[in-house]
């Protein structure tokens, strides 16, 4: 019964690739032309380009935006299934490569397991290597918090669209892997990189979604006035716990004065390694490792975890947190599989704040990458890579402020890519003066690529945010989860999202690429948009919206919507279905699915509209019918985003 459904999953729209005739290379970012995402986001040491543009004998999958299919959760919303021995996906090489990342899918066993198989790796069809590719950190099922459990049944309680008996597996969900490999020499311009299936496999398909191309620089050696953990008996082989002689090269450091090094190698690390006035360096991410795994702790942990696992803590803010922290420059490779949202298995965590900074690391199957829990105040992020996640990519939480996260890659979160949540709190601490800028977020698995929930005077601005999947959109700010009141001001400015504003299941209703949610209070902070193009857009470009329980208790306003390009949306531009106002300026929009405003306000019928969209000067395209209102208007796909003249 599995392997039925899994089958059913990759079919959609599959259409039968050529490979007659070779395809020029293509780069492209978010799955774009570069030029039409120029200035936004993260600038990253690698190239991407897809799978369906490349020259390949396999089968294109997609494209798709239905939640639980293997099309909507590639880069893109295209891939290209192989199946058979011999077939392939061949990249051209745009630019000198040393070093690449696959992103793909394989199937999972039938109990939920995870399975391993084989890809060969051929560059201009020589020197072959080996990938064990492997669905371990992969495959998902149920409701929230998920099971790794094929035939597990929904949550009792949980209120779900689907008719009883539920298809098993039910709500399959996380697909996709990634993992890197370094090809041994630099190849030039214009050399092929083949992925092709081998002779013997257990896998009875695999999908490639998009390969990372990079030239990765030889590994840091050690700066003066460092401890290299080497010398305190940390083994680079990965065969000894290493934790313990890390512990002791951190507490010399801090008595001399002097910084941590971790010199290429893997080295085994399975809890925290708690830190605090310490400098821990590493000779790239590329080269030094910490890896570990989770284990069961032998009684719950007083911050309620159940398993440890690798990662670097500040202190708690209870134990007074941590200050002058800086982490830079290695991986964390854990071993997640499983959410447990009391476990602290992230890869960064505690309160880290008084002029630190994590910077250039590869977090890699953690829970959440980065997880921070204030009060904390002062901390620079960036430069990172945060990929499959069995939660959120980012989260700042309880009191964090002057947080600067920029130029970071998040993809393939199985939560919110990158999130601010101001939770309320008895000493009425408030996340403020927070800045995520120039950061690219691609295909969240739950929740949204950016969201804000609550707080004071943050910002959110520059980012390159892509193909969210269900349950969220690109950009979010919400009343919920016990959020503060949203205060002072709250800026989304210069960011491009990419075919966002996926339809939310259990309302059986189309997001906006950027939407604001009145849960659980008024929103009645300053929220400006402004300087920012939403591109493909599956629904709606903006969605203001409130729960039906509460319709009448709170509403939306403050809202300012000024120099915005909406290129493509299936329907509307404004999606009115709460009570409040928002005024809009140079709002350009094409390729526009329905009418421009659905304003169905709080669905009183009773007079006026109980949104007020305020049309000021410069708004093209036809924005009449402000007092229409349709619950559901039917979806016209756009077609794809083209220059703006």
């Amino acid at each position: 019964m599995t392997s039925v459904v899994i089958g059913a999953l990759l079919s959609g729209s599959a259409l039968t690739a050529s490979a007659v005739s070779r395809p020029a290379p293509r780069e492209t970012r978010a799955g774009l032309d570069p030029a039409l995402v120029q200035g936004r986001g993260a600038t990253v040491p690698f190239v991407e380009q897809e799978a369906e543009n490349a020259y390949t004998n396999g089968e294109r999958i997609g494209p798709s935006r239905e939640a639980y299919t293997l099309p909507a959760e590639a880069s893109g919303r295209t891939a290209v299934r192989l199946t058979e021995r011999g077939q392939y996906v061949e990249f051209t090489l745009t630019q000198p490569a040393n070093a690449l990342t696959l992103r793909y899918s394989i199937p999972d066993t039938a109990d939920g397991g995870g399975l391993r198989a084989p890809l060969d790796v051929t560059v201009n069809g020589k020197r072959k290597q080996t990938m064990t590719l492997t669905s371990e950190y992969a495959w998902l099922y149920g409701m929230y918090p998920f099971s790794n459990d094929p035939d597990v049944d929904p949550n009792p309680g949980w209120w779900k669209p689907e008719p009883d008996p539920v298809t098993k597996p039910f709500r399959p969900n996380h697909f996709y892997d990634e993992q890197r490999l370094l090809l041994g020499k630099t190849y030039r311009a214009g050399d092929r990189v083949r992925f092709e299936i081998p002779r013997h496999t257990p896998a009875s398909w695999y999908v490639l979604d998009v390969a990372d191309f990079e030239l990765v620089a030889a590994a840091k050696r050690a700066p003066a006035r460092s401890l290299d953990i080497r010398l305190f008996g940390a083994d680079p082989t990965g065969r000894r716990d290493a934790a313990p002689a890390i512990d002791r090269a951190v507490a010399a450091a801090r008595k001399i004065g002097w910084s941590v090094f971790i010199p290429a190698g893997t080295f085994q690390v399975n809890r925290h390694i708690v830190v605090d006035k310490v400098t821990i360096q590493g000779a790239g991410n590329w080269w030094s490792i910490i890896k570990g795994s989770v284990l069961p702790l032998a009684e719950p942990a007083p911050d309620k975890s159940v398993h440890s696992a690798p990662g670097f803590y500040g202190k708690y803010a209870a134990d007074g947190g941590s200050t002058r922290v800086h982490l830079a420059d290695f991986a964390i490779e854990s071993d997640v599989r499983d959410r447990i949202d009391t476990d602290q298995v992230n890869g960064v965590g505690g309160a880290i704040g008084g002029g630190s900074s994590i910077r250039g690391l590869y977090l890699h199957h953690t829970k959440v990458g980065i997880w921070l829990d204030g009060p904390m105040d002062g901390l620079l992020i960036r430069d990172n890579i945060i990929v499959d996640q069995i939660a959120d990519g980012m989260n700042l939480h309880l009191g964090v402020s002057n947080v600067r996260a920029t130029n970071n890659f998040v993809r393939n979160s199985g939560d919110d890519g990158l999130a601010m949540w101001s939770e309320v709190n008895s000493a009425g601490l408030v996340n403020h003066n927070n800045v995520y800028d120039h950061n690219t977020v691609q295909t969240p698995v739950l929740a949204n690529n950016i969201a804000i929930y609550g707080g004071r005077d943050n910002a959110v601005t520059d980012n390159l945010v892509a193909d969210p999947i269900r349950e969220g959109s690109t950009l979010h700010a919400g009343s919920r989860f016990t959020s503060t009141p949203f205060e002072g001001k709250l800026v989304f400015a210069r960011n491009t999202t990419v075919r966002g504003a996926p339809r939310d299941l259990n309302w059986d209703l189309g997001l906006g690429a950027i939407w604001l949610y009145a849960l659980q209070s008024d929103m009645e902070g300053q929220i400006e948009i402004t300087d920012s193009s939403f591109l493909d857009s599956t629904y709606n470009a903006f969605l203001f919206v409130v729960d039906w329980p509460v319709k009448d208790e709170y509403s939306l306003s403050n809202v300012t919507v000024k120099n915005i390009r909406v290129d493509g949306t299936g329907t509307n531009v404004v999606n009115a279905r709460v009570g409040g106002s928002a005024t809009f300026e140079n709002v350009d929009a094409r390729n526009v699915g329905a009418p421009f405003i659905n304003n169905c306000g709080t669905f009183h019928f009773n007079g006026p509209p109980e949104f007020d969209v305020d049309l000021l000067q410069g708004n093209d395209g036809n924005w009449t019918n402000a007092t229409w209102c349709e619950d559901r208007p039917p979806v016209v796909p756009p077609p794809a985003p083209t220059p703006w003249n």
